[in-house]
């Protein structure tokens, strides 16, 4: 399964919002700059983000998006699924697929594909925003620069 652009632009604005979680609430032009993505777009999906109760908006010249969940409660597999919806490598593991598969029932590659379905969906559902959040700190530090003399 492959994740859309938009998806990972969800993602990514997301992580923003949750490195600034209990901060003031973060401008579009913020987080188009911070994680590159366009701005329009942005918008766009922000929107989508809120009405799914994952981001919230505040209104005025302090105003701006925040993150409506606690980054350490919130996964990634629950972003991925609102924006892409259901996850798997193969559409005829996909509840309601519209395509029925012509070897159903005997397929060889089913418990395959099942086990890649279980465990995309293991690792994108232990992963939540905060430890990204740590992960980037981790990394920064370690690739932070010395000046000592």
């Amino acid at each position: 399964m492959l994740i859309s652009k938009k998806c990972q632009y969800a993602l990514r604005a997301v992580f923003e919002l949750a490195k600034r979680y209990c901060e003031n609430p973060l401008k579009i032009a913020g987080i188009a700059q911070a994680q590159a993505i366009p701005s329009r777009f942005l918008e766009v999906i922000l929107c989508e983000m809120k009405k799914g109760g994952f981001v919230q908006s505040q209104r005025g010249n302090e105003g701006g998006y925040s993150l409506a969940v606690n980054p350490e409660e919130l996964t990634v597999g629950e972003v991925i699924r609102f924006i892409q919806g259901p996850m798997g490598p193969v559409s005829c593991l996909i509840e309601n697929a519209t395509e029925s598969c012509p070897l159903l029932g005997e397929c060889v590659f089913l418990p395959m594909w099942e086990k890649v379905q279980k465990t995309l969906s293991s690792i994108y559902d232990s992963t939540t925003f905060a430890e990204l959040v740590e992960q980037e700190k981790r990394t920064t530090m370690a690739y932070a620069p010395s000046y000592s003399i």
